[in-house]
């Protein structure tokens, strides 16, 4: 099988307007995803796991190594890509339906088509019976729903997202979680997916890639075996405990390593 989704040897250094000094963010980051897979990132606070997301969407160009989608390089931000921040970013003025439309709008899709395929994916996220409510008017959770909408009905080859949701409230970032699933499962999408949460990393995910503290480099590759489709019990699994003590003992031990350095 041909990945989706390569990165050879990436690198990205910064210099620092101050002193002129060089940061080594990422340091030869190689990694690749499979069509279909749903890849988590997690690492210490700062190892450059947004950064990395940034160079895969084409946002940042890496200072040395590639990034390759179905075969062809990436250096600039494209349509085979759709990128889920954390902040859902609706326009105030627009309803759900109309947010939705938005990057069809762009691209010259006729009114009529774009607001059916829009619909579409309004449905899929759980969100039929609010397509002409505004962002004002939803919950925290159900504009996060919007934000996956917008980005679904683009049809990208690739879902980047990143802590899409940190601003949740507890409860409501669980609940979302499984919803994710759900929508991932029909929409049968590649993620990429970047949070602090090694718990929402393991529950997601088919393999949870860890990166090591500042400049990031992948320090170890985890692959969740437990089956599909899972639920939020899964949680309590002793499966899922030691994944979790395992993952959680490489950043530990990693981010004492650079705090003593």
């Amino acid at each position: 099988m041909n990945p989706k989704l390569v990165a050879r040897d990436v690198c990205l250094e910064y210099r620092q307007p101050r002193t002129g000094d060089r940061l080594l963010a990422l340091d030869r980051i190689s990694l690749s995803i499979n069509e279909g897979e749903f890849v988590s990132i997690v690492g210490p606070s700062g190892c450059g796991k947004t950064t990395f997301l940034s160079v895969v969407d084409g946002l940042l160009p890496a200072t040395s190594g590639e990034i390759i989608v179905d075969g062809l390089s990436v250096n600039k931000p494209g349509p085979d890509r759709a990128v889920v921040f954390q902040d859902a970013s609706l326009l105030p003025w627009r309803t759900v339906l109309k947010n939705v439309c938005y990057g069809l709008e762009c691209i010259g899709v006729r009114a009529s088509e774009a607001q059916e395929r829009a619909m579409r994916f309004v449905q899929m996220v759980g969100l039929d019976g609010f397509e002409n409510s505004y962002p004002y008017e939803l919950s925290g959770g159900m504009q996060q729903r919007v934000n996956l909408a917008r980005a679904l009905v683009m049809d990208p080859k690739i879902l980047l997202m990143d802590e899409p949701f940190a601003a949740l409230d507890a409860q409501t970032r669980e609940y979302m979680q499984e919803e994710l699933l759900r929508i991932w499962e029909q929409a049968n999408k590649t993620v990429l997916f970047i949070t602090h949460q090694i718990d929402e990393a393991i529950f997601l995910s088919d393999r949870v890639i860890v990166f090591s503290a500042r400049p990031g480099r992948v320090r170890e590759h985890v692959t969740v075996d437990i089956e599909r489709p899972r639920s939020l019990k899964l949680k309590r699994d002793p499966r899922f405990h030691a994944l979790e003590d395992r993952i959680w003992s490489l950043i530990h031990d990693d981010a004492l390593a650079q705090a003593r350095s």
